[in-house]
């Protein structure tokens, strides 16, 4: 048993047997524990033991996703942007556009899903501006079809979301 003032979690003071030892079970909606120590106070155990957990996860080589580099993210951006400009400047006549546009969506997918989660990125000009451009054309052709032209007003605004973008990558932004 620890002392209450003692500032170290149960959870990493060693037992005096075997059977003071809590045992904490996850499931997916809480931590549940069973066999609890006497004199321990329950759910604070828990949460401790959940706190440290997350800690050992976090700090773990393999536990964490790998952050994409600053580099990565320029390079991989100037590919969609220079992707969407070919795209929608594309006549809409051009036998090649269905392609084209299920390729932009292949790309822009694959971005989003890399970066809409690196906090890193997500205050940066540049991802705002892509992320809602890569948002009005998707939204443009799964709402109208792949060779549905995109109408000049949307058109301008994406394009001057992009030349945004583009200038804040510049920036380092």
């Amino acid at each position: 048993m620890r002392p209450a003032s003692s500032p170290v979690p149960a959870v990493l003071t060693a037992p005096a047997n075997a059977a003071t030892v809590s045992v904490v079970k996850l499931t997916p909606h809480r931590a549940l524990l069973h066999a609890a120590p006497a004199g321990s106070s329950g759910r604070r155990d828990v949460l401790a033991a959940g706190g440290v957990a997350s800690l050992l996860v976090a700090l773990s080589p393999c536990g964490a996703a790998r952050a994409a580099s600053d580099e990565e993210y320029v390079s991989e951006t100037k590919d969609v942007i220079g992707k969407v400009r070919s795209t929608i400047n594309m006549d809409k006549t051009d036998p090649d556009v269905a392609t084209a546009v299920s390729e932009l969506r292949e790309l822009s997918n694959s971005w989003v899903a890399k970066y809409r989660r690196e906090k890193s990125l997500l205050g940066r000009p540049s991802f705002r501006e892509m992320y809602s451009a890569l948002n009005a054309v998707s939204g443009h052709y799964i709402s109208f079809g792949p060779t549905a032209p995109i109408p000049n007003k949307r058109r301008t605004r994406i394009l001057e979301e992009m030349d945004t973008a583009e200038k804040s990558l510049l920036r380092g932004r």
